[in-house]
């Protein structure tokens, strides 16, 4: 059986519309929380597939938290492994990191359902499912493009929403995952986040229940035709 993990670092920021997705192509389902869980014992090589999820610290925290550090690498590792690898929000700006890039804040929060625009390179990808489908945006930092990575997408807030390195690499800075039936928990959770921002979760709250059944749609398509390539 095929397998992949989670590396999670807030309950509520989980696989979403995906675990069922990657369950339907046989592959089982682990979680490690960053936070709390020990990954000097794990051997992360030995996933096929590995997710790096999203949460509200920067890549360069470690210093705050120093699980951090290990997480960092566990990515390098999996890079220089040449080992299929998804990143998602933090997840890709840790992948970011690990290949050279620098990562910084934009200056405001871009947080919110809004479409992506997709570069010559994303019309060519998996990203092209996603089309005109707004996508949740949910942060303050962004990447630069790593060398040798191809940019995918970008907003007029956000320049470098997405890269793919290689075939087995592909790093998102927005949340396509997120499984709207659960968006409560994403509210609460940041709610601190979203009062400072002066955004209002009502205005939110009606935007996934627009967009939800759409955009896990588009999700899975994303995911299918990305696993179809890295597992050719």
């Amino acid at each position: 059986m095929k397998s992949v993990l989670a590396i999670r670092h807030l309950h509520f920021e989980n696989l979403g519309t995906l675990e069922p997705l990657f369950r339907e192509r046989g592959y089982e389902v682990d979680y490690i929380d960053a936070t709390v869980d020990d990954f000097s014992f794990l051997d992360t090589l030995k996933f096929d597939l590995l997710v790096v999820l999203g949460g509200p610290i920067g890549v360069f925290d470690e210093g705050a938290y120093p699980f951090l550090s290990d997480e960092l690498g566990v990515v390098r590792r999996r890079l220089s492994a040449n080992e299929p690898i998804l990143g998602i929000c933090l997840g890709a700006q840790l992948i970011a990191r690990v290949l050279g890039a620098k990562v910084y804040p934009i200056g405001a929060k871009e947080i919110g359902f809004a479409p992506l625009t997709l570069t010559a390179e994303g019309r060519q990808s998996p990203l092209a499912a996603v089309g005109d489908t707004p996508v949740l945006h949910w942060h303050g930092d962004q990447f630069d493009i790593p060398p040798g990575a191809e940019r995918l997408a970008s907003t007029s807030i956000g320049k470098n929403q997405a890269f793919s390195f290689g075939r087995k690499v592909l790093a998102l800075q927005f949340h396509l995952e997120v499984d709207v039936s659960h968006i409560e928990q994403w509210l609460v959770g940041h709610a601190n986040e979203l009062a400072q921002a002066g955004i209002d979760p009502r205005i939110l709250r009606v935007q996934a229940q627009e967009i939800g059944s759409r955009l896990a749609s588009v999700a899975h398509d994303v995911v299918d035709t990305w696993l179809d390539g890295i597992e050719s």
